[in-house]
């Protein structure tokens, strides 16, 4: 397996899984992909049924990372996919499963469920990669005697999902980045009342948009980069997500009895990492019907799908909403996917995505290339404040589930795709404590709160406000590096 930058630089070089795993961006500011999928045969897919998660997870990685001696891979899947990590809302039986399958009912002739994501230390989807990540890293580093210094950017989630995943790892430190005063309460309190020494949390003065430029800036600065050993866990790493490809599998396997039958995925998108990751498993051979994107009233990704328009917004334009971990108007991860549409034309990718930084976007309408969008099962569609409370109510009422604001928003897109017969499945993201304002507007009750979160919001929190400004965090990680 040898992996490429989707703008062609360094084309004939051998970059291994375990090369780009600490690095993040390619030295061209590109994303890396695998030269090639691998693919997965109709025997592989009925094998893999029968397998608990962590094995299904060994199994998909190892094709994406023979560099890794098969016996240390299985170790470290099987240390992170335990009942014990994913057992924070549940404890029966259903957390040996880790993502377990929740039927909701028959719509419009079409099985609706929930892929339950959120049952991992943090409350989040981003649990299931970030995990693994930290044990990833902490092998890599090992391995090579070396130390890190992660740098990311959060829109609510991936924060606490990363933090939770280094705190306490030898060799590693935690620079994490976040829009200050928007994100949840809760989300604010998960990340910020960590007092762990190797973990630093940053409010910059903007929106999530400022937060990602700023990381893209520092790893674009090489020799900074270099000299203070600057990794990412933002979704623009590959091996998170690669990680994220296991559910999908996962989530197929439970929903289906046979290879022959085709189901449809709806995931709430922000960043494009998630359904990114549909994509590949898609592209492995996995049955997916459509990949349905759901967006909140940042829409950028649901106007590019029905119009092949991608457009940045300006961060006036940039709503603070209810599911704010889609509060995103710049998809990093949706580099990945264009490569692809594009037939992996790297020079083609360098172009549009320079469009993007000096004209705001570009129009793919009048191409073939966006016809071809169908053929990579892409639909999408978009949800407002108001929808997610309705569907939020509706679901409460109609199948005694509570949902957060973002599987609502996953919801109501997915209701508007459904085809009889296609099993949809929706990716949940969060769970509902984590957004416990519109759910009290929804429902007129407190949501659920496992008991190691009672009464976060009330613990010491430790951050550090700065203006959206590369320089002045490059000052911080420098400052507290003890390089």
């Amino acid at each position: 397996m040898n992996y490429l930058s989707t703008r062609g630089a360094g084309a004939g070089e051998r970059h291994t899984f375990s090369d780009i795993l600490l690095g993040g961006l390619a030295k061209d500011g590109g994303l890396y992909l695998p030269a090639e999928y691998p693919r997965v045969s109709a025997d592989e897919l009925t094998r893999w049924r029968a397998l608990p998660y962590a094995d299904l997870a060994f199994e998909i990685l190892s094709r994406f990372s023979d560099d890794i001696p098969a016996e240390d891979l299985r170790a470290l899947t099987r240390k992170t996919y335990t009942a014990q990590t994913y057992c924070n809302v549940r404890d029966d039986e259903s957390a040996e499963q880790i993502t377990p399958l929740k039927t909701l009912g028959i719509e419009n002739g079409a099985p609706l469920s929930l892929l339950e994501l959120s049952n991992g230390p943090t409350l989040a989807f981003k649990d299931m990669a970030m995990q693994l990540i930290g044990n990833l890293f902490e092998y890599a580093l090992a391995r090579h005697g070396q130390t890190l210094n992660i740098l990311g950017a959060t829109s609510g989630d991936t924060g606490s999902a990363a933090e939770y995943a280094m705190r306490g790892k030898q060799g590693i430190r935690v620079f994490m980045l976040s829009p200050h005063k928007k994100m949840s309460a809760f989300q604010t309190a998960q990340m910020y009342s960590l007092q762990d020494p190797n973990i630093f949390n940053i409010a910059v003065e903007g929106v999530f948009d400022d937060a990602q430029d700023i990381v893209k800036a520092v790893s674009n600065d090489h020799a900074f980069k270099a000299k203070y050993k600057i990794g990412t866990v933002n979704s623009i790493n590959w091996a998170r997500v690669v990680a994220q490809v296991v559910y999908y599998f996962k989530g197929y396997f439970a929903a289906t009895k046979s290879n022959d039958e085709r189901v449809s995925f709806t995931v709430p998108s922000g960043n494009f990492g998630n359904v990114c990751a549909g994509h590949i498993a898609r592209m492995m051979g996995l049955p997916i019907e459509q990949l349905v994107v759901a967006t909140n009233e940042n829409d950028v990704l649901d106007e590019f799908f029905r119009t092949g328009i991608y457009r940045v917004r300006k961060a006036a334009e940039t709503y603070h909403t209810s599911s704010p971990s889609m509060d995103i108007s710049k998809a990093s991860n949706f580099e990945r996917f264009v490569f692809d549409l594009l037939g992996r034309d790297p020079a083609r990718v360098l172009q549009l995505f320079r469009d993007v930084e000096e004209k705001g976007g570009f129009d793919l309408a009048a191409s073939g290339d966006f016809a071809r969008v169908k053929e990579f099962g892409f639909v999408s569609g978009s949800s407002s404040h108001d929808s997610r409370v309705e569907t939020i109510r509706d679901v409460f009422q109609r199948y005694d589930t509570m949902i957060d604001t973002h599987t609502a928003d996953g919801l109501k897109v997915a209701r508007e795709h459904l085809q009889p017969g296609v099993p949809m499945i929706v990716l949940e993201t969060a769970q509902p404590i984590k957004f416990g304002e519109t759910i009290r507007e929804a429902l007129l009750r407190e949501p659920g709160r496992p008991a190691a979160f009672s009464g976060l919001e009330s613990l010491p929190q430790r951050f550090e406000v700065l203006p959206a400004d590369a320089q002045r965090v490059k000052d911080f990680i420098v400052a507290n590096t003890g390089a």
